[in-house]
């Protein structure tokens, strides 16, 4: 006997066994709705193992792209600048604003869950906040770790000190190899002395969010010439040597724009010193006058 056979066998005994008048019902019309029923669920169930297979597929290529773009080098980015600065925005809305003569490389992407960056130079930072993937700012010296913040960093390659001066928030700053760090409040300043291999921090007078540089200034508050001739000489890039200890301790306060020329610069601070300057070939060598005017 055929399946359709025993299907019509089956519905016989269904309506005889009813007490409903036996008019009413048939094998043959039962058997149609009955097959409509039996094609509608093998309909449901093929689209069900498609969508299966498919939701694997999906996953299968999530799976396989999450894969490539965890294994696919990251190309690295690097801007630099000369008698300029310049803004970059980083893959994280980060802002990096370079000082003149400055290079910062940094990836393409950030991935896994850490945002480096490299810089020789100098740079303020204003980085975006994201407590999963601390912002790490590498220099040859020390590395400076934060969450969201705003600082400076002065790490060129001609000083003999890494400064890192923070604004707003909070950094910590490590000495490499050895792991030595240091946690900085606002208007603290941590210093890496390269040549002693120390670490330190001062307090440095509270300002705004934005240093003198940012807006085209350069301004000194009772500096020693020292530091004069060493912020000079990076935002010039050129070589400046003061001809003796006692000069170089000798202190000025001064303010310039950054369009005036460097020997513009110089000849002012002169006048108000009363020290000499000269030529050495590519060198300006600062020394003392012998009316000694500035003491």
């Amino acid at each position: 006997m055929s399946q359709k056979q025993d299907l019509e066998h089956l519905l016989e005994r269904l309506v005889a066994s009813t007490r409903s008048p036996r008019g009413r019902f048939s094998a043959a019309s039962s058997w149609v709705l009955l097959e409509r029923r039996l094609h509608a669920g093998r309909r449901r169930l093929w689209w069900t193992r498609v969508a299966a297979v498919a939701a694997v597929v999906l996953v299968c290529l999530a799976g396989g792209w999450w894969m490539y773009e965890s294994l696919r080098p990251v190309a690295m980015q690097t801007v630099s600048t000369l008698a300029e600065t310049r803004t970059v925005t980083l893959p994280d809305h980060t802002e990096v604003t370079l000082n003149r003569y400055s290079s910062l490389v940094y990836p393409s992407r950030f991935k896994d869950g850490q945002r480096r960056v490299s810089l020789q130079g100098g740079a303020y930072f204003e980085v975006a906040k994201d407590k999963e993937r601390p912002f790490v700012v590498q220099t040859e010296a020390v590395d400076v770790q934060v969450l969201g913040t705003h600082f400076d960093v002065e790490a060129y390659d001609a000083d003999s000190e890494v400064r890192t001066t923070l604004l707003e928030g909070a950094v910590a700053v490590s000495l490499k190899p050895v792991g030595e760090r240091l946690v900085l409040k606002p208007n603290e300043r941590a210093i890496y002395n390269k040549v002693e291999g120390t670490l330190h921090k001062e307090a440095v007078v509270a300002t705004d969010d934005v240093p003198d540089w940012r807006r085209g200034m350069l301004r000194f508050n009772q500096e020693p010439l020292e530091e004069i001739a060493r912020r000079l000489s990076n935002t010039y890039h050129a070589d400046i040597r003061i001809a003796d200890a006692e000069l170089a301790a000798y202190r000025l306060t001064a303010a310039f724009h950054l369009t005036e020329p460097l020997e513009q610069v110089l000849q002012v601070l002169q006048t108000a010193g009363g020290f000499g300057c000269r030529r050495e070939g590519t060198q300006y060598v600062l020394y003392r006058n012998k009316t000694e005017l500035y003491q």
